[in-house]
């Protein structure tokens, strides 16, 4: 049982970042050669800042940024600053051009198949046993059959078919030799959660949330398949309660989200973050 008392909403969020932290200690002891994946964005600065808390202020594996250069630019100068302000053992990779990639994808699909071969390259590269991942069960509906610890093929494919059960919060750490592991810490946390806890500690916020000329971004990702929903919420107390009410799906403003019913599973079992 996760501390705090059922009902109370910051009871909720503690048992939330408790669950989480635990997840982080039960990785890094158990498992050798891990690394973060750093995407910017609100859910995976959520895990930068849980993992600085389970490690007392410090994060001890590097944090991998897959760089497509095509972001927008206040992801950059986000990311520049807190690399030098949370003093992050950073490692930043490139993505191969759109030339490598599957042209039988839809365009959007295309363009973001670049940073699933670019993590293809940084794994080969760096040769990390597993990777700590932002994604949650409530964002997309192929995540919502993910696992906590999740084993993956060398290059990061993935058979969502074959998933081992975790049942009780009881994790298995103990694979093969040769299996390549992604550890979702925010996996059992929803959008809501992530802004009230984002709200409650004080965590930094890309400013392109928050609205502008009456549209904000709910996702972010690359500028050129990435776009802006309607919304007056303009601080992070607006943001949450529109989140209330609001039947806009998070991921709307991915281009991607759009096309063809099996290319986000294609993108995923291949390697996809």
């Amino acid at each position: 049982m996760w501390p705090g008392k059922k009902g109370s909403k910051m009871d909720r969020l503690d048992r939330l970042e408790s669950q989480s932290m635990y997840i982080f200690r039960e990785a890094f002891n158990r498992i050798e050669n891990i690394a973060m994946l750093w995407s910017l964005g609100k859910d995976s600065n959520v895990m930068l800042w849980l993992a600085k808390k389970a490690f007392y202020g410090h994060v001890p594996f590097p944090v991998m940024h897959i760089d497509t250069h095509r972001k927008f630019p206040e992801m950059y100068e986000f990311r520049d600053k807190y690399i030098k302000e949370w003093n992050l053992n950073f490692i930043g990779e490139d993505c191969p051009p759109l030339e490598d990639t599957d042209d039988s994808l839809p365009p959007a699909a295309r363009s973001a198949a670049r940073k699933t071969e670019g993590l293809k390259l940084a794994l080969k590269k760096h040769e990390f046993n597993a990777l700590f991942t932002g994604i949650r069960r409530d964002e997309e509906a192929l995540r919502a059959k993910e696992r906590v610890f999740s084993p993956r093929g060398l290059e990061g494919n993935w058979d969502f078919r074959d998933q081992p059960p975790e049942f009780w919060d009881q994790y298995n750490t103990d694979f093969p030799p040769g299996t390549h592991i992604r550890i979702h810490p925010l996996l059992h946390w929803t959008e809501l959660d992530i802004w009230e806890y984002s709200a409650r500690e004080g965590i930094p916020l890309i400013s392109l949330y928050f609205s502008q000329n009456g549209k904000r971004f709910r996702s972010l990702g690359d500028k050129d398949i990435t776009f802006p929903v309607e919304s007056n919420a303009s601080t992070i107390e607006e943001v949450i309660e529109e989140l209330k009410t609001t039947r806009v799906s998070e991921r709307s403003g991915r281009a991607m989200d759009h096309e063809a019913e099996d290319s986000f599973e294609r993108l995923r079992a291949d390697g996809y973050m």
